[in-house]
This record gives structure tokens, sequence and C-alpha cells, in this order.
């Protein structure tokens, strides 16, 4: 989403990364400006699914752009509704499958009612709305929310890869032949 609104180019973000820009326009921003469908919403499962609502963004970012005139990657003058909005559609969806995985675990004695503990972590757990939000969830559950530090809440692809990286170099078995194999951490 923030690809797609051109951040880079937006004079308060142009040095964040994309989740954080977003995050920062939408303390401005008016997310009722923007009705967007939440996803998944015809399953009653657990589980997670942002490419619905990335199409519908996307979708609503050319109409917004078609509406006032201007061409893709030049800034939306509504820029920070959007982010407001799409950053609430995604705590949204977030809360609603973590609540449902919660009673899930509850109904099914999987976790003792007196020390349930949500735990969140890597990206997502940068996000103080969305983090606002879990700890509103748990705190209305009866469970504790365990978050690290924002500065430690980094991409979890970076997290698994570098975990990858350890554990070929230990010899833990990721590989029966590391003969071949080039690996270049950054």
């Amino acid at each position: 989403v923030a690809r797609r609104l051109s951040l880079r180019k937006h004079p308060e973000c142009h040095s964040m990364a994309g989740g954080k820009a977003i995050e920062h326009l939408a303390q401005t921003g008016n997310q009722e400006l923007l009705t967007l469908r939440l996803p998944m919403q015809q399953y009653r499962n657990c589980n997670f699914s942002f490419s619905g609502l990335q199409n519908l963004v996307h979708n609503a970012i050319g109409q917004k752009e078609k509406e006032e005139g201007i061409q893709e990657g030049e800034i939306l003058s509504c820029v920070k509704d959007v982010a407001a909005a799409v950053q609430h559609a995604v705590a949204v969806h977030i809360i609603q499958r973590t609540y449902r995985a919660m009673l899930f675990c509850i109904k099914n004695s999987i976790l003792l009612p007196k020390n349930a503990t949500l735990v969140v972590s890597g990206g997502v757990a940068s996000n103080q709305y969305i983090r606002k939000a879990l700890q509103n969830l748990a705190d209305a559950n009866g469970f504790a929310l365990l978050c690290p530090p924002p500065r430690l809440c980094t991409d979890n692809g970076v997290m698994i890869a570098w975990n990858g990286i350890e554990r070929l170099r230990a010899g833990l078995g990721v590989l029966h032949s590391t003969a071949g194999i080039r690996y270049e951490p950054r």
C-alpha cells in the first residue's frame, strides 16, 4: 500500500519504511472517509489473508486518483485518510481472527484461562495502533499480551532467513550437504 501510494515521495515519509509511513500518516487521517470491506468475512476460521484487502485498496486508490485528476505515482490529497482506513481495516481483520483463535483455544482447553498469553511479534507488532487494539482484545478476554519492544519487531522474513543461516552454519539439519551453497548475509 505504501508503494502504491508513493509514500517515498511524501515529504513526511521519504525515509520511512512502508508500514511506518502508513502508521505515521494514519495518526492524522480520518479512517471513516474510505470504507474498506474486510477480507474473508464469509469464512468463520482463524486464517488471515490480506490479498483481497490489497486489491480493494489498489482499486480505491485508483478511483481517488481519477477523482483528483492525478497520475499514478503522485500523492493524493487524501493520503492520510487512505492510510488511516487501511491501518484500521488491517487491525480489525487481525483482531477478529485472533479473537476466534483465542476462543478456540479456550473452548478446547489448549490454554489455561489463568495463564493465557497472546504473543505478537514481527513487523505488525511495531504498529502502535494494532498493538493497542490487541492489548484491548487481550484485556477484554483475560489474556496477557507480550510484544517485543518496537525496535525488535522487524520483518519475520528477515528473522526466518537469519535463523536459516545460523542453522546452516551450525549444521543443524538444514541440508545434508552444504557443498556448493553460497550465502551472503546483508
